[in-house]
C-alpha cells in the first residue's frame, strides 16, 4: 500500500491545521504523522487512527539540534520507505525535504503555509531566504497555500520549480458542520456572556490567535484603548508567548487594566467565543492562509483584517469584511467605527460572511483536491 508521511515542526500543527484530513487520507493510503512528541501528537494518533513517530524539531535556528533532527528524520525515512513525504511549516519543510532527498524518497512535497522572510530585514532575511531556497531545491514539488504566498515566492526568486495552489488555497478547508452558529443556543451564549461579564447589548470585537507582536496585538490594543465606549468590548482568545515575540510593556498593562478588554487565554474550542462575538479583528503582520478568518466567517462573523497573504484572499473588502493596512492603529480604529456606527453596512457584511466561506472552502472539496494531487503524482512516479 502507498505510504505517505506528513511532517510538521510542532505537533499542534498536525493536530489543529490538519484535523480530520489524515483520517480521510487513511482510507486511501498508509499514513504516518511525524512531529515533536507530546499531547498533541497523541491526540493525532488517537483521533486520526494513524501511526505517529515523534521527532523533535526546533522552531528556532539551532545548528546542533537541527542536525540531530535531520539525522533522526533521515533514519525514519530510510526505515519506513515512504512513497511521499509532505511537509508543512518552515523548519519541518527544510529538514524533511533534505532528509527525504538523502533517503531517496521519490516524491517530496512541501506546502508553504506562510513565509517569514518578507517581514524580516538584513542578515536574518537573507538567511531565511536561503533556507527556503534550499528547501525548494530538495523538494520535488512546491505548493503555496494561497496566491499571496505564491507571489512572494516568485518575487524573491525562491524557486524555479512550478508552483501549484491546491483547491482555493487552504491546507484543510473548513468543517462547515462544526463551525456553524446554529449549534449554539441563545441560553448557552447568554451563560458565556454572564461568565465574562459581558452585557447582551455589548458589541464584541474578537481576536483569536497567539497574543504576540507579529499578530498586530500592540496596534490592536492601542487602537482599542482610545475607544472609550463601555458597550464595546474586545475579547482576546489566545495565549501569550513571551519567549518568542513578547508584547510591549504598555500593551500588557492595558490588557490587564482595561475592563473592556477580556482575555480568556488559549481555548481548545473557540466556537463559543466566536458565537457571542460580532466581528473578528485580525491585524496580523503575516500569514499563510489564516484558519481563524475562515472559522469566524463560517460562524457568521465579518472580519477586519490587514492586507496580507491569505487574509486578503478570504476577505473581499466591503463584501464580507474590511481590509486595512498593516501596523496602523488609526486604520484599525476607523474600521471599528465603520462597523459599529453603520448597522446596515455591518448586517450586509454579516449576511455574506458564511456564504462566501461555504462557496470556496468546504473541507470535503479541499481534501478531495489533495487526494487527486497525490494520485496524479503517484501515476507519474509509476
Amino acid at each position: 500500500m502507498t505510504k505517505i508521511i506528513r511532517v510538521s515542526t510542532v505537533p499542534v500543527s498536525l493536530n489543529v491545521l490538519l484535523k480530520g484530513q489524515l483520517a480521510f487520507l487513511k482510507k486511501h493510503f498508509e499514513i504516518i504523522a511525524v512531529s515533536g512528541g507530546g499531547r498533541d501528537l497523541n491526540e493525532v494518533e488517537n483521533r486520526e487512527e494513524v501511526k505517529v513517530i515523534p521527532v523533535e524539531i526546533q522552531r528556532q535556528i539551532s545548528l546542533f539540534k537541527d542536525l540531530i533532527s535531520l539525522i533522526q528524520l533521515y533514519k525514519t525515512f530510510k526505515k519506513e520507505k515512504p512513497d511521499i513525504i509532505h511537509s508543512i511549516t518552515p523548519k519541518a519543510g527544510l529538514l524533511s525535504m533534505i532528509a527525504g532527498k538523502m533517503a531517496g524518497v521519490p516524491i517530496r512535497m512541501h506546502t508553504f503555509t506562510g513565509l517569514i522572510f518578507p517581514t524580516r530585514t538584513g542578515v536574518m532575511q537573507k538567511l531565511l531566504i536561503n533556507m527556503d531556497r534550499l528547501l525548494c531545491m530538495a523538494a520535488t514539488h512546491v505548493y503555496p497555500e494561497g496566491r499571496g504566498v505564491e507571489s512572494d515566492l516568485l518575487k524573491y526568486k525562491i524557486t524555479n520549480k512550478p508552483l501549484k495552489i491546491i483547491a482555493n488555497g487552504n491546507v484543510n478547508g473548513i468543517d462547515l458542520q462544526y463551525y456553524n452558529p446554529e449549534l449554539f443556543s441563545a441560553d448557552s451564549k447568554d451563560n458565556l456572556r454572564k461568565e465574562l461579564n459581558i452585557d447582551s447589548k455589548d458589541f464584541i470585537f474578537v481576536f483569536v490567535g497567539r497574543l504576540v507582536g507579529d499578530k498586530g496585538i500592540n496596534e490592536l490594543v492601542q487602537a482599542f484603548s482610545e475607544y472609550k465606549k463601555d458597550n464595546v468590548k474586545l475579547l482576546l482568545v489566545g495565549s501569550f508567548e513571551d519567549e518568542l515575540d513578547p508584547l510591549k510593556k504598555e500593551t500588557y498593562l492595558e490588557i490587564k487594566n482595561n475592563s473592556n478588554i477580556i482575555s480568556v487565554g488559549f481555548q481548545k474550542d473557540v466556537r463559543p467565543y466566536l458565537a457571542i462575538s460580532n466581528t473578528l479583528l485580525f491585524p496580523s503582520y503575516r500569514e499563510g492562509f489564516p484558519n481563524v478568518v475562515m472559522q469566524a466567517g463560517a460562524m457568521g462573523l465579518p472580519a477586519i483584517v490587514t492586507n496580507i497573504n491569505g487574509s486578503n484572499e478570504i476577505i473581499e473588502n466591503e463584501k464580507n469584511g474590511l481590509i486595512i493596512p498593516v501596523k496602523d492603529e488609526k486604520e484599525i480604529a476607523i474600521a471599528m467605527e465603520r462597523i459599529i456606527n453603520n448597522k446596515n453596512f455591518y448586517l450586509k457584511l454579516k449576511e455574506m460572511s458564511r456564504k462566501m466561506i461555504v462557496d470556496r472552502y468546504d473541507q470535503s472539496f479541499v481534501w478531495n483536491e489533495l487526494l487527486k494531487e497525490y494520485n496524479s503524482l503517484l501515476i507519474i512516479k509509476n
